[in-house]
């Protein structure tokens, strides 16, 4: 199952409820602003806390990342990282 983005789809588990694959969209959406301008560390780092009850496992969170960065160009793993190394309160990740 995939949420589409005007220009490429989300990666989604048909298994998840609706709240969960609003959870998870909002997410990637997160993801996709701190790569193309900025947002809250603060937002970011609840809604990755919240992607996290969704997908505890890191294998599945690796594949998750994988099929994310190969649809929209954007890794999950590298703007987290670049949003827990930063001091400031909004993030912006260019790789």
């Amino acid at each position: 199952m995939t949420a589409t983005n005007e220009n490429y789809q989300y990666p989604l588990d048909e298994t998840w409820t609706t709240s969960e694959i609003i959870t998870v969209t909002n997410f990637y959406r997160l993801i996709e602003a701190a790569n193309e301008s900025t947002v809250s560390k603060a937002e970011l780092m609840t809604a990755y806390q919240a992607f996290k009850q969704i997908v505890p496992a890191k294998s599945l969170e690796k594949q998750i990342g994988r099929e994310f960065e190969a649809a929209s160009g954007y890794s999950i793993y590298k703007t987290m990282q670049a949003a827990q190394q930063t001091t400031k309160q909004r993030v912006r990740y260019r790789s």
